[in-house]
């Protein structure tokens, strides 16, 4: 009984808060870590301070190379809505979770081995199932049977086409065009190239979401509703 109680008593004695203090002394684990970032300023040259810097260089780095890009508009096929050495800000992820270009989005893409060895940027006209033809009796855009009043991004005196075309987008693939028509080299400058001036979907590196400059121009750009008229065929996923 003795021996239970004085068991009993030397638990009794012991202070709870002890074991659950927490020291400021910093652990293995933890001498490691401060060493490791210690040791890495002392060897760049310039410290903390370029240390610092190429950590938001590589920030940056992959923010690009994933994310979001900035993109310089090289040519006036998209005025009057894009004009030459306007920079737009090109959405990396718009279509990476399942998400496909619909009709009157902006895209960039590689055209290599399609339009040339350059990265462009169109207008989604047409998707994968789309019958495409231009023009109809009135001169205007027809997709899926239904006309496409395009005067409001339509470049000031252009036609829809000058050239005339009947096309059915293969499923997996994209017919663009450039807003300005007489200045563009498209889809329609392609359809006896290899892939009928088709863009393959995998060549898309995103969507032109945001003109950042120049700053007096600053504004997001948006999808023109005439697109959402356009019924949908079997096949099409825009």
């Amino acid at each position: 009984m003795d021996t239970e109680a004085q068991h009993m008593e030397r638990d009794r004695s012991r202070d709870p808060a002890e074991s659950e203090e927490i020291s400021d002394t910093p652990g293995p684990a933890g001498r490691s870590r401060f060493a490791l970032v210690s040791g890495a300023v002392d060897r760049v040259p310039g410290g903390r301070i370029t240390l610092t810097v190429m950590i938001c260089l590589l920030f940056l780095l992959a923010l690009s190379t994933f994310v979001m890009q900035p993109f310089e508009i090289p040519s006036g096929s998209m005025e009057r809505g894009l004009r030459i050495g306007d920079r737009v800000l090109v959405n990396k992820l718009a279509y990476r979770f399942g998400s496909k270009p619909q009709r009157g989005d902006i895209v960039v893409f590689d055209g290599s081995g399609y339009f040339g060895n350059a990265d462009y940027v169109k207008r989604v006209v047409g998707v994968g199932g789309d019958h495409v033809v231009c023009c109809d009796r009135e001169g205007r855009l027809e997709v899926n049977g239904r006309p496409v009043d395009e005067s409001s991004f339509l470049y000031p005196g252009n036609s829809p086409s000058d050239v005339a075309f009947d096309v059915v987008v293969p499923d997996g693939t994209l017919f663009v065009l450039g807003d300005h028509r007489s200045d563009s080299s498209d889809s329609r400058d392609h359809l006896g190239s290899p892939g009928g001036g088709m863009i393959p979907l995998g060549a898309v590196i995103g969507r032109a979401d945001w003109v950042l400059w120049p700053s007096a121009d600053l504004r997001h750009i948006t999808r023109p509703r005439v697109y959402a008229r356009v019924p949908v065929t079997d096949g099409a996923h825009g």
